[in-house]
């Protein structure tokens, strides 16, 4: 385990990954079923502090994964067995994501002990693989030793909160603390022995394998609508049109991320990845907050919602404006210019979305809206294809 070379040249995804992001793909499925009944019920901030927290918990433990197999993936049977061991602890946090729900909109003492337990299982692997790399690769041995300290450090503090019985608000100010500890370790190890050598084009794959699964709740939820559309109307207009903009949203989202020049500029500037990297939590959060929120709206066509058609199609809108400003917002930090013209297509994409939540405020129908709001992608999409491409392509271009 002496480390990958970070410019080996066509750098992909093994299939050991691929196989392990199968079970984050539950842990996102069963956090976007639970925002959208917490949600459909009106317990919005239950349904907030709940998805916060499983967000961070789900995407940290994978990026944590991923970015030390980027590094020091040896796929040798001690690698293969603590990735099976990790993945175990993944089902684990998945199973403990409905209690950790129930007892925030209980008011109750907040009940993520077994969901904390999956986390360990999966960070307590971890260290044991950060330790293994200190051991093999003596040049980058602090760098390995920060990693598996920081990460210790919390693990016995998230040990600590399942000990004690905290109430739901002491136990997200401790969680809060304790993710600043998760954080700040990547920032000071990657400054010791010049860091770990993970591969720029890899890690922009991953992290875009992630944003796919994400965008996955998107289709799941846009299978809900239109089937409650079916079921209530039989095949209308209204169906088609449920049909047609939940995959064009999907779509649309997944044209708009791939956008992102991720990989060039973090081979350029590695030390922009971990802004980099808290932006693509950010990013997939409000992607999968877009698939409970089609959710949200398959429970409204069904009756089966306490809250109002406007508050339905905030659902959605929310989350959807959340990923576009958040795009936007990483794009600048990666290329560092913003001329006007994309300042003109940022108003302009904004601009579709206020539309559509005016149109659901003066009564229009549901799928209606969500036609309206499947074209705010669409307005960055034909931007970039147009005109948008010459500008990327001149930022690209090396300076001679």
């Amino acid at each position: 385990m002496a480390g990958r070379d970070p410019h080996e040249v066509h750098r992909v995804a093994t299939s050991l990954e691929q196989l392990f992001d199968l079970t984050f793909a539950t842990c996102f499925s069963l956090a976007a079923s639970q925002l959208a009944m917490a949600l459909s019920a009106g317990r919005y901030a239950a349904a907030l502090l709940g998805f916060g927290f499983a967000s961070f918990a789900i995407c940290w433990a994978w990026i944590n994964f991923s970015w030390f197999a980027s590094a020091y993936d040896t796929d040798d049977w001690i690698f293969r067995v603590v990735t099976l061991r990790q993945m175990v602890g993944v089902l684990v946090l998945a199973i403990g994501l409905p209690p950790m729900f129930a007892s925030i909109e209980r008011g109750e003492r907040l009940d993520n002990s077994v969901m904390v337990l999956g986390y360990v299982i999966m960070r307590v692997a971890l260290v044991f693989q950060w330790l293994r790399a200190a051991r093999q690769d003596p040049a980058r041995r602090r760098a390995c030793l920060t990693y598996a300290i920081a990460i210790s450090i919390a693990q016995i503090g998230w040990v600590w909160q399942i000990a004690v019985h905290f109430s739901t608000a002491a136990a997200f100010i401790l969680g809060s603390i304790l993710a600043l500890i998760e954080l700040m370790g990547p920032v000071l190890a990657e400054r010791q022995d010049g860091g770990t050598p993970w591969h720029a084009h890899h890690v922009a794959e991953r992290h875009s394998s992630l944003a796919i699964m994400a965008l996955g709740e998107g289709i799941v939820g846009t299978i809900a609508a239109l089937s409650a559309v079916v079921e209530q109307q039989g095949w209308t207009v209204d169906a088609t049109l449920v049909g047609i903009a939940g995959t064009a949203l999907t779509f649309g989202m997944w044209w708009l991320y791939d956008l992102l020049p991720s990989a060039p500029i973090l081979e350029t500037h590695r030390n922009r990845a971990f802004v980099w990297g808290v932006g693509q939590i950010l990013i997939v959060t409000a992607i999968v907050g877009t698939g409970g929120g089609l959710h949200v709206a398959a429970y409204f066509i069904e009756h089966q919602t306490q809250i109002s058609p406007l508050a339905t199609v905030l659902s959605v809108a929310l989350p959807v404006g959340a990923f576009l400003g958040l795009t936007y917002a990483l794009y600048y930090y990666l290329v560092r210019r913003f001329k006007a013209f994309q300042m003109w297509l940022l108003v302009g994409t904004a601009a579709v979305v206020a539309v559509t939540v005016t149109a659901a405020r003066s009564g229009v129908s549901m799928a209606r809206c969500l036609v309206v709001l499947a074209l705010a992608p669409a307005v960055t999409v034909v931007g970039y294809e147009v005109l948008g491409y010459r500008h990327l392509t001149n930022v690209l271009q090396p300076s001679e």
